[in-house]
């Protein structure tokens, strides 16, 4: 039976017939495929996360969903206030850890308190836009009101506000946090930038449970960790043991590894000052440099920023070209020439 049936199917496909195929997908279903948003393919929006951070009551009229966007770079870290609308997102405010030179940070745009130091100076500008810059100054905005690492709550009624206290007139600015697809584990650098943004007087819903200094198993949470994480304790402790090490062992690990902040005269003993001096700058003026942003300035440019490609040559100017060319080099044999011939002379 075997080799009959092994001679029919070499004969069916001899003679052409295809061996029976169960068709999976047929083409009603292709038919009804239904592609995925471009920033969901690209994996770049998490647009169930999305859908839960933008969508506002229907009977709340122009009361829009602000979000604290926080995006960690190779490099540096981005944080903007950002608002959606029918025509797309809106951003209120805007900061980026690379304008910290301004307010003083000489070195380190990446870590953990130059995270809360960019989320303290989103925090501030937001608050500028929308007139509660001096109702809520938030925490750290004097010398007897310093970080300590809580959290700061006001119970009103039934409804729970993120700041240190209320203003009489106007509610703080509700901000949630948008994580985007970072990874929320914790004491990340997202975090920082939620409690520089809080410090700054936002109200942000938030727990503890993601901090530096909340114990997992013990389910504790220690503020004075979270304060030596936000004035680079870690760091200069790090910094330290590396000093430490090259005299013992010879190596340079400390010019490799802190490279810029020897280059900016930065040492383990100077960071916590420098972090202190950044946020009161930040709190004095977190303008940006320019009132407008590039796009506007770029309408308002009276000159052609765009770059024009030069017309090509006509033939005429090609040909005069290699012409000028061949001409040169002429010159220059007929130089050498000359030169070779006063040789010979010299030399007779």
């Amino acid at each position: 039976t075997t080799k009959s049936s092994t001679t029919s199917s070499s004969l069916s496909t001899k003679l052409g017939k295809m061996v029976f195929v169960k068709i999976q997908k047929d083409k009603p279903y292709f038919k009804r495929f239904q592609v995925k948003y471009r920033r969901r393919r690209a994996g770049k929006t998490d647009y169930y996360q999305r859908k839960k951070l933008v969508i506002q009551a229907k009977n709340k009229y122009a009361q829009p969903k602000y979000r604290l966007v926080v995006r960690p770079t190779s490099t540096r870290i981005i944080c903007q206030i950002v608002y959606a609308t029918i025509a797309g997102d809106k951003v209120l405010a805007a900061a980026d850890s690379t304008e910290l030179k301004r307010f003083g940070l000489k070195a380190g745009f990446k870590n953990y308190p130059a995270a809360y130091c960019t989320g303290l100076l989103v925090g501030r500008r937001a608050l500028k836009n929308v007139g509660l810059f001096e109702k809520y100054t938030g925490v750290g905005d004097d010398e007897e009101d310093e970080v300590t690492g809580e959290i700061m709550t006001t119970e009103f009624g039934k409804r729970t506000f993120f700041v240190d206290e209320l203003d009489d007139d106007r509610y703080p600015l509700r901000v949630n946090m948008d994580f985007g697809l970072a990874r929320t584990s914790l004491g990340a650098k997202i975090f920082g930038a939620l409690k520089g943004a809080s410090d700054a007087g936002l109200d942000i819903p938030h727990n503890h449970k993601k901090f530096p200094g909340y114990d997992i198993d013990e389910k504790e949470y220690d503020a004075s960790v979270h304060k030596d994480q936000i004035f680079g304790e870690p760091i200069a402790e790090y910094m330290r043991f590396l000093e430490q090490e090259d005299e013992e062992s010879g190596t340079k690990r400390m010019e490799e590894q802190f490279a810029s902040y020897l280059k900016a005269g930065v040492g383990a003993d100077d960071l916590e000052e420098m972090y202190l001096a950044v946020h009161k700058a930040i709190r004095a003026d977190p303008s940006p440099v320019h009132e407008k942003s590039k796009k506007e300035r770029n309408q308002d440019a009276t000159h052609d920023k765009t770059y024009k490609r030069p017309a090509r040559k006509t033939k005429e100017q090609r040909d005069a070209d290699v012409q000028a060319k061949r001409d040169k080099i002429a010159a220059m044999e007929e130089s050498s020439d000359e030169e070779e011939d006063i040789e010979e002379e010299d030399d007779e």
